[in-house]
């Protein structure tokens, strides 16, 4: 009896597992699969296209003749942006704020999130109206430009690291975190035992923290890395330079011709075009290579606090 009702139980599995679709949910899944295909062509293809482009003759890309695979393969464009000491210089630079923003960034927005996640915090309902009540008003780009000059962070690094540091949104979404994620009994039992609140926060909050804390790098980077529109107001020295502002001289300075005749101005006008796609892709490099790395914290700190049961 108990082998007929196991076998039982095994036709029953089998049959279910053979049912087959429906005519509409069969319609379904093609329509979605071939919407995620456009989607994926639309993501694909204009990076596919720049990194043909940056292996082509300057010729080829100026034509236009380049559309999916390169044409004429050389790798002139990266030996010219190699040989450049401005762009090495402004790749340097690029780094230097990237790394050193992401971290005063990521220290200062935990520093703000966890407090106000405490519900012993006195008055953090007031403290996080005002935070946020700076995402729907600011003072302007003429009084920030006064406050940075005052402070004397004028034609200095941290000019592009300090006046935007703190971005409210991911405030937000740390405090969430910390909210949803860390038990108030953690705390309990730490002032139980005698922890002090330093080694609490080091020992146990930043250690459970790391989805949190990969998601609020992977954005400040980005955009530390992206920036440009604060080293065009507040640098003067082009040693101080990003690569994007590097980037943005460069192509204004090939496309000025000068006295050059025709030949030479088409010449420069083709390399300046080739130069573009090569930095396109050198400065997407280090997104490209970090985001495999902290894509597991991202998704998870991201849907971390989304669902609670």
């Amino acid at each position: 009896m108990p082998n007929t009702q196991t076998n039982a139980g095994r036709s029953r599995i089998k049959s279910s597992s053979t049912i087959r679709e429906s005519w509409g949910d069969r319609v379904f899944i093609t329509v979605v699969y071939f919407m995620l295909t456009v989607v994926l062509i639309a993501v694909l293809y204009p990076l596919i296209y720049i990194v043909s482009s940056s292996l082509s003759s300057p010729a080829a890309v100026s034509s236009g003749k380049v559309w999916l695979w390169p044409i004429d393969l050389t790798f002139d464009g990266y030996k010219s942006v190699l040989r450049n000491d401005q762009v090495l210089t402004g790749y340097a630079n690029s780094l230097f704020y990237t790394a050193c923003g992401t971290f005063i960034s990521v220290a200062l927005t935990i520093m703000i999130a966890y407090p106000l996640s405490k519900k012993t915090f006195v008055g953090r309902s007031s403290l996080m109206m005002f935070i946020t009540f700076t995402m729907l008003f600011s003072g302007g780009l003429i009084p920030t430009y006064l406050v940075v000059k005052t402070m004397g962070l004028i034609d200095t690094r941290w000019a592009l690291l300090i006046p935007n540091a703190v971005w409210v949104w991911q405030v937000i979404i740390a405090r969430t975190f910390f909210q949803n994620s860390i038990p108030e009994e953690l705390s309990e039992a730490a002032d139980i035992d005698g922890c002090s609140d330093i080694r609490f926060i080091f020992s146990i909050i930043l250690p459970l923290a790391k989805p949190i804390i990969a998601v609020l790098s992977l954005m400040y980077a980005v955009g530390q890395w992206n920036a440009y529109f604060d080293a065009l107001i507040y640098l003067k020295s082009q040693s101080l330079y990003p690569l994007q502002l590097i980037l943005r001289s460069i192509l204004i300075l090939n496309s000025s011709t000068g006295n050059m005749d025709a030949s030479e101005m088409i010449k420069q006008q083709q390399m300046a075009e080739l130069m573009k796609y090569s930095l396109i892709v050198m400065a997407s490099l280090p997104v490209l290579i970090i985001y495999p790395f902290v894509q597991r914290y991202f998704v998870q700190g991201m849907l971390i606090g989304s669902v609670k049961g």
